[in-house]
């Protein structure tokens, strides 16, 4: 069997390696797309849809993020239930229609609720494309096709605002949610005629609300599983707060907001890198001795930046450098901080990633939240928010070793 081709494990044949990887790819970056590409157009929304707080915009953002965790668990239960394809294809479907009711939405608090059901129904994009992965591949195999899928998953936040500030430049902002329809039609189209039914009747399971619960408790009860879960939460809230904040950063401190989509694109990038670097290194250095060294880093960093911009000293050149330095390690926490919140519970892996995933991304929304909405024109509450973000986590990642140590004796 050839390395650069691995054949999947299931019966059902699915489409040559390089198309599956690439399809999948497209699938998981129908989310990401939702949030990115709509970022430069955020104060014209605000302007066109007379939002009087432009703190309120940063919510167009966030209760995307909430309808993404609310929908992980629903999806992933029903397509144990009723199979992986229709359900996929069902969601698809559904983001598609809410992208092109937002796109002729006149009211912000409408919008709102567009945006709440489009996260809900982008959820299956990510939950469901992670159990196509599982009943394909195993082992380095699996490993391979998620590690592709997440680089080329990645270019999505690079250039999806440089997508949307070149709509704004020869079209209305409702555009880019025609775009983001067009982009989930083509997704869609091409799984239903390409992906086959990857969970098999006899394999599925209705829901089993006394299961949940079991998994639910032994879940939050799993000390790696508990604190390295919270650490992910508070984490990825701030890498959301710093998403939500880009536009009013660029607008109302730079006055610079035709930099923000080349700035974010050269910010993210440091994620990618940071995934290679730990791909390259996990096996030989350990999940925990990457994940714990990267947090303090990144605690480090951002009070660095913090002081930076408390004194004044700020520059779009020191964001750059700081802000990606930032990123980059958070990528190196997080992604190992997931490998091991999942360490223990292999043998419920499905129900228990998915609620993993329901507490991290509900979690991560309402803190991003919380942050943005303390916004008064200082970029230094984002590398605050950083830094008090990190401390959080170290401090689940003490109690998680405190809790090894008791149990050791």
């Amino acid at each position: 069997m050839s390395e650069r081709t691995p054949e999947p494990i299931s019966e059902t044949k699915a489409p040559p390696f390089a198309e599956f990887v690439a399809l999948i790819a497209m699938l998981m970056a129908l989310g990401a797309l939702g949030i990115d590409a709509i970022l430069p157009a955020l104060p014209t929304i605000g302007k066109d849809l007379s939002v009087d707080v432009p703190n309120h915009l940063q919510w167009l953002i966030s209760i995307y993020f909430l309808g993404m965790g609310a929908g992980q668990l629903t999806f992933g239960i029903l397509s144990d239930w009723l199979g992986r394809k229709r359900i996929l294809i069902g969601g698809v479907m559904l983001y598609v229609v809410f992208a092109l009711v937002a796109a002729f939405v006149h009211d912000f608090g409408l919008l709102l609720v567009i945006r709440l059901l489009q996260g809900f129904a982008v959820s299956t994009s990510g939950v469901v494309t992670r159990s196509i992965i599982r009943d394909l591949y195993s082992g380095a195999k699996m490993a391979k096709v998620t590690s592709i899928s997440l680089v080329v998953f990645l270019l999505v936040p690079i250039l999806a605002p440089s997508f949307g500030q070149l709509v704004l430049l020869v079209a209305p902002w409702p555009v880019i949610f025609l775009s983001m329809a067009a982009f989930g039609v083509i997704a869609g189209v091409w799984a239903w005629l390409r992906l086959p039914e990857t969970h098999p009747p006899e394999k599925r399971r209705k829901p089993d609300l006394g299961h949940l619960r079991r998994v639910a408790f032994f879940v939050v009860t799993e000390p790696g599983s508990l604190y390295y879960t919270l650490g992910i939460t508070f984490l990825i809230g701030s890498l959301l707060a710093y998403v939500s904040l880009m536009p009013q950063i660029f607008e109302d401190v730079f006055r610079r907001p035709e930099l923000m989509a080349g700035i974010f694109a050269a910010c993210a990038a440091t994620m990618g890198g940071a995934s290679i670097l730990n791909a390259s290194i996990v096996e030989r250095l350990g999940t925990k001795r990457i994940s714990h060294t990267a947090l303090i880093g990144f605690i480090a960093v951002s009070l660095i930046h913090l002081a930076w911009t408390l004194a004044g000293l700020e520059t779009i050149l020191s964001f750059v450098i700081l802000q990606s330095l930032t990123m980059g390690l958070m990528s190196l926490t997080t992604s190992n901080f997931g490998a091991m919140a999942m360490e223990k519970v292999g043998h419920v892996a499905g129900t228990a990633s998915s609620l993993q995933g329901v507490v991290s991304t509900i979690g991560a929304g309402i803190i991003s939240g919380l942050i943005g909405q303390a916004w008064t024109g200082g970029i230094w509450l984002l590398p605050l928010g950083a830094a008090g973000c990190g401390f959080v986590a170290l401090a689940f990642v003490a109690l998680n070793q405190r809790s090894r140590l008791v149990s050791s004796f």
